[in-house]
């Protein structure tokens, strides 16, 4: 795991050969269909041979959550281990890593019954997209992550929130599961060649055509209920199809955001993941170093 344009890929594809494992995608935008360019999901020249999960299982204008990606990481990997082969999750979504590895739970404050109740009434009257939308507008992250058909869930957000003062998101409670032994590596590098990579990365991306990417996800009659238009790199471009920015103003745009997202991301795996091996990428022996850490947790096995 680590910020975007780390190198994440590409020790997991290195680590999958040495040590006959199979990658699992970690990233929350990498599972939509379509969205190639704009996610840097892996080719299948970067591959390598080694089979990749959970990439391109959901259309894109399909919801896909945190406790989906659980859900259905967890059968890949039990599939994986009856295989003999060992399971490498990859990506930087830290609530799907951090969710699927450990037991989670949400909200966990008081009741207000009658402040319940006037937003079951204000459903009633108006739509489950209104009642998303108030969750919207309070805790992006949280309704990121629930669906605006799952009002039951939405409801209890903007009720949690009501009763603490605080995000639903910042109340998600993890304990940690005992289903899985877990060797847990980030990586890092010097701040400004990470910022460097990643405005490199996205002049790339529009080379490559990110553009048409967008457009479709522009493009999309429910674009509002599902979590693929929101993605970094995609939503940017949305004020250059209606007019109100220019190219420029966009790219650089998505360059800010990428960036922005990138210290989020270190900021989530310091504070929110326990026992992380951080690794510089542009250390000498970065890579020998990996390895060893690995090689010794494998052979203490249980």
């Amino acid at each position: 795991m680590g910020p975007t344009a780390v190198g994440k890929t590409a020790l997991g594809v290195h680590l999958a050969k040495k040590y006959s494992g199979e990658v699992i995608n970690g990233d929350s935008l990498q599972v939509y269909k379509g969205l190639d360019i704009g996610t840097a999901k892996v080719t299948v020249e970067e591959m390598g041979g080694i089979p990749h999960h959970l990439i391109d299982i959901v259309d894109v204008a399909s919801s896909y959550t945190a406790s989906d990606f659980k859900a259905a990481a967890e059968q890949v990997i039990d599939d994986i281990q009856s295989r003999g082969k060992v399971p490498i999750l990859v990506g930087g979504s830290g609530l799907y890593i951090q969710g699927l590895l450990n037991d989670m739970k949400f909200g966990k404050t008081g009741e207000d019954i009658s402040f319940r109740k006037n937003l079951e009434k204000t459903l009633e009257e108006t739509s489950s997209l209104y009642i998303w939308n108030q969750l919207n507008m309070v805790d992006p992250e949280a309704a990121k992550e629930i669906h605006p058909n799952n009002t039951r869930r939405v409801i209890r957000a903007l009720e949690s929130i009501h009763m603490s003062g605080e995000k639903f998101s910042s109340q998600q409670e993890f304990s940690l599961s005992d289903s899985y032994r877990v060797l847990s590596i980030a990586l890092n590098c010097d701040r400004t060649l990470l910022y460097e990579r990643i405005n490199h990365r996205v002049e790339v991306m529009v080379e490559q055509g990110v553009l048409d990417e967008a457009k479709m996800l522009f493009e999309l009659v429910n674009k509002e209920n599902n979590q693929a238009h929101k993605g970094i790199g995609y939503k940017e471009w949305f004020p250059y199809f209606s007019g109100d920015a220019t190219f420029d103003e966009a790219k650089e745009k998505v360059k800010q955001n990428s960036r922005r997202y990138a210290k989020r991301q270190l900021t989530w795996f310091r504070n929110r993941m326990e026992n992380v091996h951080w690794f510089d990428v542009m250390k000498d022996n970065y890579l020998e170093s990996v390895e060893l850490l690995v090689t010794d947790f494998l052979e203490r096995g249980e």
